[in-house]
């Protein structure tokens, strides 16, 4: 009973907090309202550390997305991890991961921006390693080193914006745009971003993540950690324009969004492809973002955000039912033992797939007509298209493995629809997944974006999704070598199923050198010639001076001077024999 009231009274606040929200950022937008305050907590040398929040519509609109889908998860929680003898430690720890991402979201101030960014940091540790074991361990580590590298740049930013007397950065963003010296702080800021929202090269630790308990993905992957990156981003848009990091951030986040795509189709594990189509559709946000469009980057993340929580509770469910076993090839005619969860998965894929009237068409759609609007070249073009393909290809090989194979677990099975507690949680974001997408564009949107183009052109959409949901069917019937001879030699398919080696460079290669090099330093400096010199050998001289003082205090000198005196007589004794 302990366990049921901790879990229900984190859901209730959350929730209430959800609607206070609601409604304060529909009053914020119909009065154009802005509120900050500021908490001085030290003053010195004329700089000043303050505690600042900022309230306007975007940041009490995604923390009333946050707290939202924090609410449902955690209300999950409550039957998922119903065999968890420490259930109060797990909602405590989600509970601190909201709470720094809140931080984050209100923070205008970018010391209360790195706490709240090192405390996702630190907490997504403790949770990717919750299940205690060695793969947990070592994606914990990936995970928290990969993550280090953003909390650096985030730190070099705090040191560099001493230039201006405060870190109140939205005083600055007009003045450091027209300031070239300070366009690093934008360059050092997109590095940031791109370690917390894993793009290429720091992909690897985003799947590997998936060593956390579901509820905790469904968290993390929907609108807290992954998402954090480009809430930043959004915020310093100003500061962004004239940075070259924008250019090589465009090429990054294309190719981390077909990376995705494509490792998706070859994965097994129903989590990883979910993750993997998180990856995809990040590097979707950052793309539109390096070209501009940020208030289309805050309407896909805020879309994105529903479904994908959706997603990952009903993979939870499915796992949960399949004695914890996620390979997709196991699992088959899921639709017609679970038939509501089955309902929810489809929805959300749906969604993701921007299906037209459900949540993620309303940005998804947008977004790619933006695109052809837009000035590119033909590769990024083909990027965007050849990943929107490739997001169809993954959804209709789920959906072909998961409900319409056959099943084939074991000819006993556990199959049951009836868990209450987690169809109420998914109910709720399956009602959000079918409807935010339209109410979202009539509250951000003051006036629609009316886009005019060639009837091929508005059509490409239609045709690339239809040639992978072509794809998707056909690689689906087919047997292991069948695929590998479809993608012609054996090495290019590894290639690819292993995210471009990307997992072996960062795990296997840079971080075991570094790793293997501080041991060494470790053995060597501080456990070696460090002690001889410092530690321990300071500690054996103090102990010899002590213990030859000692021998002085218990007047031990006489003894000392009739040896030294016998001593000096039996050398001439022995110097008048010789």
């Amino acid at each position: 009973m302990k366990n049921f009231s901790i879990c229900f009274i984190s859901f209730f606040f959350l929730f209430f907090f959800s609607l206070i929200n609601f409604f304060m950022m529909i009053y914020f937008i119909m009065k154009n309202m802005v509120i900050f305050m500021e908490w001085e907590l030290i003053s010195l040398n004329s700089t000043n550390i303050v505690l600042s929040i900022l309230l306007d519509w975007m940041s009490l609109m995604f923390m009333m997305f946050v707290s939202f889908i924090s609410s449902s998860v955690i209300y999950y929680s409550e039957s998922y991890m119903s065999s968890e003898l420490n259930l109060n430690r797990f909602v405590i720890l989600v509970l601190l991961f909201i709470i720094s991402m809140i931080l984050l979201i209100i923070s205008p101030n970018i010391i209360s921006i790195l706490l709240g960014w090192d405390g996702l940091g630190l907490v997504s540790y403790c949770l990717v390693i919750y299940y205690q074991n060695f793969k947990s361990y070592n994606a914990g580590m990936l995970t928290a080193l990969s993550n280090r590298i953003g909390d650096v740049f985030i730190l070099m930013v705090i040191s560099w914006m001493l230039n201006y007397g405060s870190w109140n950065y939205i005083y600055y963003l007009i003045f450091m745009n027209n300031d070239y010296s300070m366009l690093m702080v934008g360059n050092m800021l997109i590095i940031a971003s791109m370690t917390k929202s894993a793009q290429i090269p720091f992909s690897s630790w985003l799947p590997a993540a998936m060593a956390a308990p579901t509820p905790v993905s469904a968290l993390v992957h929907s609108s807290t950690l992954v998402t954090a990156g480009v809430y930043l981003l959004i915020r310093f848009n100003n500061l962004l324009l004239n940075t070259f990091f924008l250019k090589l951030l465009l090429v990054f986040s294309g190719l981390t969004m077909m990376m995705a795509g494509i490792c998706a189709n070859y994965e097994f594990d129903l989590k990883k492809i979910i993750a993997l189509s998180t990856l995809s559709q990040l590097g979707l946000m950052m793309s539109i973002l390096s070209m501009g469009f940020f208030d289309l980057v805050f309407f896909h993340l805020l879309t994105h955000a529903m479904f994908k929580a959706l997603l990952f509770m009903c993979a939870g469910v499915i796992i949960h039912m399949m004695n914890d076993n996620q390979d997709i090839r196991f699992m088959g005619g899921l639709s017609i033992y679970i038939p509501f969860t089955s309902l929810c998965l489809n929805i959300s894929n749906m969604a993701l797939c921007g299906i037209p009237y459900l949540a993620g068409f309303y940005s998804k759609d947008l977004i790619l007509e933006m695109v052809m609007m837009s000035n590119l070249n033909m590769f990024i073009f083909y990027l965007y298209y050849f990943s929107t393909g490739l997001t169809m290809f993954y959804s209709i090989r789920l959906l072909m493995y998961l409900m319409i194979n056959d099943y084939n677990l074991m000819s006993i099975y556990n199959l049951y629809d009836e868990d209450y507690i987690m169809l109420k949680s998914m109910f709720m974001l399956l009602f959000m997944s079918v409807m935010v997408g339209g109410l979202l564009s009539w509250i951000m949107f003051s006036y629609p974006y009316m886009i005019y183009l060639p009837i091929n052109l508005k059509l490409m959409v239609f045709y690339v999704s239809f040639l992978g949901v072509l794809m998707g069917y056909l690689i689906s019937n087919m047997d292991f070598n069948s695929i590998n001879k479809f993608f012609f030699i054996y090495d290019l398919s590894l290639f690819l199923c292993l995210m471009w080696f990307m997992p072996n460079l960062s795990t296997y290669g840079l971080n075991y050198y570094f790793l293997y090099m501080g041991q060494n330093m470790v053995k060597n400096i501080d456990m070696g010639w460090g002690e001889f010199y410092s530690g321990q050998g300071m500690f054996k001289i103090i102990k010899n001076y002590s213990i030859f003082s000692f021998y002085i205090q218990l007047n031990n000198l006489k003894i000392y001077l009739f040896s030294f005196i016998l001593w000096m007589m039996f050398i001439l004794f022995m110097f008048v024999l010789i």
